[in-house]
């Protein structure tokens, strides 16, 4: 018998190439379980999931089986030895319980690079100028806000930080340094492929008084939330900008409203918020700040990027044993 695949979730754009990479080698199934319970159940003798080896996992599947959380991994049995995870961030994937179980996780991360990294310049150029505010004000029946000249810069003349200099934010670099603005950036340690250009900051906090704009690129886990925190903001220029496209609760968000309350951040640019789909009204209330419902991938091109990699890191897994885009907790 062939082994058996399971889709969690709807593949929108990559079904051809499901079809293509694992048709002759596997028996991929479509999950359409109603909940959990019933989705577990499959696994049982005789059930139509006994014997699957692999997982392809999307974030949508979410709403009907929960997250890939502990309890879930310790209920999955013995044969599962993959799950394939569409997304970059994998932080509804409890990785360290799947480790433990054997299963190994790979994620997408240079799938969603692009599409990111242009999230973040529009949210950028939003900020920077003001463009949010301006169009509110169109739309509002009026003309030009009377604070747009003073408070409105060319790229040229800001200093762009980056915390968290990978592919994400490596491209965002490369994307405005043609546009005059000086980009530095804090890692553990020096990125081996960071753009021409890019000046590195050992020290978080002397890159931080020197930046107008910090865009935020590190992972969501328990060292990183609230990693930008009320100390982090208040080491920034006054009049500074946030931009975050990674994930929402890295920012502490009642430390970063009260930076904008008093004045100490000029604007926010955000595509992500702590408990999503919720958004916190407070940020509705501020006229610089440009909110996006998480779209930084949502376009065809990332979409399809994402779901070929799952695909292909599953087929390498089923013809090799290994793959690649295995998320660092399970190397």
């Amino acid at each position: 018998m062939a082994p058996r695949i399971l889709i969690l979730g709807k593949l929108v754009w990559g079904e051809k190439d499901l079809q293509e990479q694992l048709g002759g080698i596997a028996e991929v199934i479509h999950v359409e379980d109603v909940d959990r319970a019933a989705f577990l159940k499959g696994f049982e003798s005789g059930g139509k999931y006994e014997g699957a080896v692999g997982v392809l996992h999307t974030v949508e599947s979410n709403s009907t089986y929960g997250n890939i959380d502990k309890e879930l991994v310790n209920a999955l049995p013995s044969t599962i030895k993959w799950i394939a995870h569409k997304g970059a961030g994998y932080d509804d994937v409890d990785v360290i319980a799947c480790r433990d179980k054997g299963i190994t996780v790979s994620h997408t991360p240079k799938a969603v690079d692009e599409g990111t990294a242009e999230t973040a310049l529009f949210l950028l150029l939003a900020t920077v100028r003001n463009f949010t505010l301006a169009e509110a004000s169109l739309r509002a029946g009026n003309w030009k806000p009377k604070t747009m000249e003073s408070t409105s810069y060319e790229l040229s003349s800001r200093t762009l930080g980056v915390l968290g200099l990978g592919g994400i934010g490596g491209l965002l670099a490369e994307m405005v340094r043609p546009m005059g603005m000086r980009v530095i950036y804090h890692n553990r340690k020096p990125a081996s492929d960071a753009p021409k250009g890019c000046e590195y900051f050992a020290d978080l906090d002397e890159m931080l008084a020197q930046t107008d704009v910090l865009s935020v690129h590190i992972p969501l886990n328990d060292k990183t939330e609230h990693f930008v925190n009320d100390s982090v903001i208040r080491k920034m220029k006054k009049g500074s900008v946030i931009i975050n496209t990674a994930r929402g609760k890295v920012i502490d968000e009642a430390a970063m409203i009260k930076a904008l309350e008093d004045g100490h951040l000029s604007a926010i640019g955000l595509d992500v918020f702590p408990d999503e789909p919720k958004v916190n009204p407070r940020l509705l209330e501020f006229p610089t700040a440009t909110l996006l419902p998480h779209v930084g991938t949502e376009n065809q091109d990332s979409r399809h990027h994402m779901e070929m990699m799952c695909v292909v890191n599953l087929r390498d897994f089923l013809t090799k044993g290994k793959g690649e885009n295995i998320v660092p907790e399970c190397r």
